[in-house]
C-alpha cells in the first residue's frame, strides 16, 4: 500500500481543481496545469465544510497500481503546489572563460568550445542568467527540472578542478591530481 497515496491532498484557496475523462486541470494564480492520468486509479474531488480535497483510490490492487497510485499522487501535489508557488532551480558556472547570457527566447553558453551552445527556452519557463548563475524558473516541476538537467548535461563538472555547470547546493567530490615525484 502507498503511503503517499493514501494520504489526503488539500487544496488551497484560490486554487480550482476538475478531472474530465481522466484529464486532471489544475488552474491557480500563476497558471493552469493539464494532465492524464490512467482509469485505474479513482481520483475524487470532494469539498468538506471547511477545505476542498482530492483522494486517490485504486480500482483493483495490482503491482502497477500501487506502483500509480503513489506517483499519481505524488504528480497532483506537485501540480498543486507549482500553481501557488513557482518551481525555481539554480545552476552556477565555474570555469574561466565559460559565460552565460539570455538573448530573447534563447540561452546562450560560452562553455569552452570552439562555438556558442545555443539552448532555445520553452515559452512556459523563465530563464535570467547573471554573471556566473543560471536562474530557471516555472509552475510544472518537471519541465523546470528537464530543462534544468538538459542544460547541466552540456558541460558535467569534472573531478579534478570542478568546471562545469553544476546545481546550487551540489558538491563536487575533487580527485587529487598527478603527483610529480
Amino acid at each position: 500500500m502507498s503511503r503517499i497515496g493514501k494520504k489526503v491532498i488539500a487544496i488551497p484557496e484560490k486554487t480550482e481543481v476538475s478531472i474530465t475523462y481522466g484529464i486532471f486541470t489544475v488552474k491557480g494564480p500563476l497558471g493552469t496545469l493539464t494532465k492524464k492520468f490512467k482509469p485505474e486509479i479513482e481520483i475524487t474531488i470532494g469539498a468538506n465544510e471547511k477545505s476542498s480535497e482530492v483522494r486517490l483510490v485504486p480500482k483493483r490492487i495490482t503491482l502497477e497500481n500501487k506502483a500509480l497510485w503513489g506517483t499519481y499522487a505524488s504528480h497532483i501535489m506537485n501540480m498543486i503546489s507549482g500553481v501557488t508557488t513557482p518551481y525555481i532551480k539554480k545552476l552556477i558556472i565555474e570555469g574561466i572563460g565559460y559565460k552565460s547570457e539570455v538573448k530573447g527566447d534563447k540561452l546562450v553558453l560560452a562553455l569552452g568550445f570552439s562555438h556558442p551552445v545555443i539552448v532555445p527556452i520553452p515559452a512556459t519557463l523563465k530563464v535570467t542568467a547573471e554573471k556566473n548563475i543560471i536562474t530557471v524558473t516555472g509552475i510544472d516541476k518537471e519541465e523546470v527540472g528537464g530543462f534544468v538537467a538538459n542544460i547541466r548535461s552540456l558541460k558535467v563538472p569534472e573531478p579534478y578542478k570542478g568546471k562545469g555547470i553544476r546545481y546550487e547546493g551540489e558538491v563536487i567530490k575533487r580527485k587529487q591530481g598527478k603527483k610529480t615525484a
